[in-house]
């Protein structure tokens, strides 16, 4: 009795653990399936295929300045990407915690979160394959390009606008001009008619007085 009365606490609880870790190994599977379902949060990584492909390439064999130069290019677009996740990832938090947004959305964040994270410890493997104090080099390197094309970007945004307001502006003005030069003629031949009226009038008594002498 004193055995049945220990082994019965200690199924209970064998069934109880083994089935928390049933669902919980059922809801990780189905919550991994649905991650990888949505749509990701970033378009394709040309970048790093490109670097891969180069990589792997072996008739001919890349050069090593060819490859640097494409992990480069690799670590510019994963830069890129990480300050987008940063710049979004507060405003995403609080829409979550308002309701705004759906947990399909933050699934796709968390995704691409976790995975630009693997994708720059690649980068910095790569990086230390070609040397060892590459991989602290090659961030920053990156970084300034994605600085440089940002100042690029937005001067020519300001060029273009520039452009618009300035033609805006132009046909404004001339608008403006036709605008003041129909008013000045329309003054002119009011000016006219008014000094066309007293001659009128004056040629007319003068008719008048004519035509009384005559009678006289």
């Amino acid at each position: 009795m004193v055995k049945l009365s220990i082994i019965a606490p200690l199924v209970y609880i064998v069934v109880l653990v083994g089935t928390l870790a049933v669902f919980s190994f059922l809801y990780r599977k189905r919550k991994a399936n649905k991650a990888a379902s949505l749509e990701p949060w970033f378009g394709p990584h040309y970048s790093r295929d490109i670097y891969l492909t180069l990589l792997h390439q072996e008739n001919p064999k890349v050069p090593d300045s060819i490859l640097k130069a494409a992990l480069v290019r690799r670590a510019t677009e994963d830069v890129r990407r990480v300050v987008t996740i940063r710049q979004a990832k507060s405003s995403l938090q609080q829409l979550l915690q308002r309701g705004s947004i759906g947990d399909d959305l933050w699934t796709r964040f968390t995704a691409a979160e976790a995975e630009i994270d693997e994708e720059l410890k690649d980068v910095a493997m790569e990086a230390n394959g070609f040397g060892s104090e590459w991989s602290a080099s090659i961030f920053q390197t990156a970084n300034e390009i994605v600085q440089a094309t940002r100042i690029r970007e937005r001067a020519a945004e300001v060029a273009e606008q520039a452009a618009a307001e300035r033609a805006w502006w132009n046909e404004k003005r001339e608008r403006a001009s036709r605008e003041l030069l129909g008013e000045n003629n329309s003054d002119e031949d009011g000016v006219l008619v008014e000094s066309s009226g007293p001659r009128g009038a004056a040629r007319s008594g003068t008719t008048t007085q004519r035509k009384g002498k005559n009678a006289t």
